[in-house]
């Protein structure tokens, strides 16, 4: 029996029928992922690839599980020793550092609180979180003013918190790399029943969501996350067993979870981690070609960048899957890469909150534009979006729902908002969960993502999705990056808005003075009005077409809609006073 079928007894299925309904976890009520999976293989496949890590200085790191579990292990005696024990907070600001790896491993083995955050934070951002969470230790990668951030908001909220730099030495910070290369090189289970032992339903993992709106909230996990995204791993990415599979996230952003750690090594495939100093799309296509890696993930954004690249002389032999998330794809992003590439994209559906819970399974033709269909580690329904609680039909928009006890949710589920009783139940009630999310069903079964709630467009009367019209914006050649929101109308409440990156062909000519680029941006306009005309209804067409240089994102690279919509009203208010 290999690890994989411990947890998962049954791995292949005929169909999606056969999958949908025959699909079963095990979830031993004292699983760690540390002991139960990283310990396992170093104590009988040790030779076993686990990490492949390399950055843009020319350093390169292979971790077999020995070695890794090597690390994990000191790193462990190390937090220990500086009083990091079961249910205590660790902040982790690694970017795309190999410590990561060991240093999840030690806080999973110790019980403790992992809380991933992104290495970009502002001095308010770490205020926000020392305020909201009691930290034990912060552990932070030498990145830009991330350290003096850091060291900053310690200062304003008087906290005693232990800071450690993982880059080496630092003035006034502790030197990972060395103490923990002092420890003790084995840190043994603790004995069942004892204080330090560890049990399915107890926290081990905590996300601040970067958010497309609002101040971040606390997304707590328990031990049973690792092993549901066994699903995502093995049922979509597709990892297999001595693979390497490669997801586009950095370490402090939750979809790092889904594709770099936990469903990969349950399934037996190695994780690589490419630790860039700065995003370049050619060179992370020929870093896939030289790895060899046979899995990849990226959010819609990365694919966007990569087809506008000259792809000749890359080798993409080695690819046998890839995947997409973070956002809805836009059919004209699939086209492109298939063009390019001869891949195809299985698009999928999940939050932070959760694992995939919607996907493009391997006996599923990809239908550009649809997430796929409900997997069977949740039960997913659409709801109606008025409070009434009843089920949609097929081809009505409703709000993407899934079926969950908040007292024993489903495997992978989050466990609620941290200290946030009200945040939760207003999310999570009548035994479902729901998502914010708006789609639809089509007669085979297949999801289509319209918009979050909150991005839907009320015009003169017509509810508009935003997505519908970014991705008939996005079929123009000139457009890079396109987002669509409702912009205020005195008249119609609200019209809508395409906020639009140009492709380098088609913007302004350098040197063209003022005048000359409006009239080069009134002139595009119009052609993607017309456009939009031409391949949906007419009345979806923007009537306010805006030319940026760049979208306003979070970290994970999701378009910050919100933010041009406050921008939007702000400007509003301004010219109305």
């Amino acid at each position: 029996m290999s690890l994989l079928e411990r947890y998962c007894p049954r791995v292949d299925f005929a169909s999606t029928e056969d999958f949908l309904e025959n699909f079963k976890l095990n979830l031993p009520g004292d699983f760690n992922f540390a002991h139960d999976v990283v310990d396992w293989y170093a104590e009988h496949e040790p030779g076993r690839t686990a990490l492949v890590w390399c950055n843009d200085r020319g350093d390169e790191l292979i971790l077999d599980f020995r070695e890794l579990r090597r690390r994990a292990d000191q790193a462990a005696n190390f937090f220990k020793s500086r009083g990091v024990g079961k249910g205590d907070a660790v902040l982790l600001c690694l970017k795309g550092r190999w410590h990561f790896w060991t240093c999840l491993v030690a806080l999973h083995k110790l019980g403790a609180i992992a809380v991933p955050a992104t290495h970009m934070m502002q001095t308010k951002n770490v205020v926000y979180r020392l305020e909201r969470l009691n930290f034990r230790m912060i552990l932070a990668a030498r990145e830009a003013a991330l350290m003096d951030n850091i060291k900053q908001a310690v200062a304003e909220t008087g906290q005693d918190i232990f800071t450690v730099c993982v880059d080496g030495p630092a003035e006034g910070w502790e030197d990972f790399n060395a103490l923990a290369a002092a420890m003790p090189d084995r840190f043994e289970r603790p004995a069942p029943g004892s204080p330090e032992a560890t049990s399915l339903r107890e926290f081990i993992l905590l996300y601040f969501t970067s958010g497309t709106a609002g101040f971040a909230k606390m997304i707590q996990f328990d031990h049973a996350y690792p092993l549901a995204h066994i699903v995502t791993a093995r049922f979509w990415q597709e990892c297999l067993d001595g693979g390497l599979h490669y997801t586009v996230a950095d370490t402090g952003w939750a979809k790092c979870a889904w594709g770099k750690i936990y469903g990969q090594w349950l399934c037996g495939a190695a994780v690589f981690a490419y630790d860039y100093d700065a995003f370049n799309a050619a060179e992370m296509c020929k870093r896939i070609a030289h790895y060899k890696v046979d899995t990849f993930c990226a959010p819609p954004t990365v694919y966007r960048m990569m087809i506008r690249e000259d792809l000749t002389g890359i080798d993409f032999s080695n690819l046998r899957r890839t995947v997409i998330a973070g956002e809805p794809l836009n059919p004209e992003v699939y086209r492109r890469w298939l063009e390019k590439t001869g891949h195809r994209l299985f698009e999928a559906y999940g939050q932070t909150e959760s694992v995939v819970s919607v996907a493009t399974t391997r006996w599923m033709a990809p239908k550009p534009g649809s997430m796929g269909r409900p997997l069977p580690i949740y039960e997913v329904s659409l709801m109606a979006n008025d409070g009434s609680g009843r089920r949609c039909e097929r081809g009505e928009t409703g709000e993407i729902v899934i079926k969950a006890d908040p007292l024993d949710p489903p495997p992978g589920l989050f466990r609620g908002y941290r200290d946030d009783p009200d945040l939760t139940a207003s999310s999570w009630h009548d035994g479902w969960y729901h998502t914010g999310d708006l789609a639809w069903m089509d007669e085979d079964g297949y999801l289509w993502f319209v918009s979050r709630a909150d991005d839907m467009i009320k015009s003169s009367g017509y509810l508009i999705g935003s997505f519908e019209v970014e991705s008939a914006v996005m079929q123009h050649p000139a457009v890079l990056e396109c987002a669509v929101t409702g912009h205020p109308d005195p008249i119609r409440g609200q019209v809508v808005k395409a906020t639009v990156v140009l492709a380098k062909a088609h913007r302004a000519p350098e040197g063209a003075d003022a005048a000359a680029v409006a009239e080069h941006h009134k002139k595009l306009a119009r052609e993607l009005q017309n456009h939009v005309k031409a391949v949906t209804e007419p009345y979806k067409y923007p009537r306010v077409v805006e030319f940026v240089d760049e979208l306003p994102k979070t970290i994970s690279g999701k378009i910050r809609r919100v933010e041009i919509r406050q921008e939007d009203d702000l400007r509003v208010a301004r010219e109305q006073e």
